[in-house]
């Protein structure tokens, strides 16, 4: 039997997990996995849509593109820092294999750089031990 009422217990004790991507394939397969993983997923497409979900829906992690349209990951990355927004986790993808940027982005406050490509069990484990911390 259905009960709703422990389904939304349930959801309101779920971790938020907010993704930053421009990328539709992506985006749909990493859902996908943290959904099974019993994660509240939310979604921003570009920087600016980020900087507004990530202040009004409090996520606890968040998986951040750095090449995004309107505001950069480093930007967005920057603001979620040095801003009045509550400390969350932060993943960096990204496609870039400089080892500056991977030295750059965990200068700023990132918790975990991955390169893509990478698989997406590697995400939901770093996820997972991020928020498990």
């Amino acid at each position: 039997m259905f009960d709703a009422e422990a389904e939304a217990d349930m959801n309101q004790s779920a971790k938020r997990v907010l993704l930053v991507n421009d990328d539709d394939g992506f985006l749909e397969m990493v859902q996908v996995g943290l959904k099974a993983h019993g994660y509240d997923v939310l979604v921003a497409r570009d920087g600016s849509e980020a900087l507004v979900r990530a202040e009004r829906d409090n996520p606890d992690l968040v998986v951040l593109d750095l090449v995004i349209p309107k505001r950069s990951g480093f930007s967005v990355l920057a603001h979620l820092r040095n801003g009045n927004i509550r400390r969350q986790r932060i993943v960096i993808v990204s496609g870039n294999h400089e080892p500056h940027y991977q030295k750059f982005a965990m200068s700023q406050g990132a918790d975990a750089v991955l390169l893509k490509p990478f698989e997406v069990d590697q995400l939901l484990n770093e996820v997972d031990l991020l928020l498990q911390s």
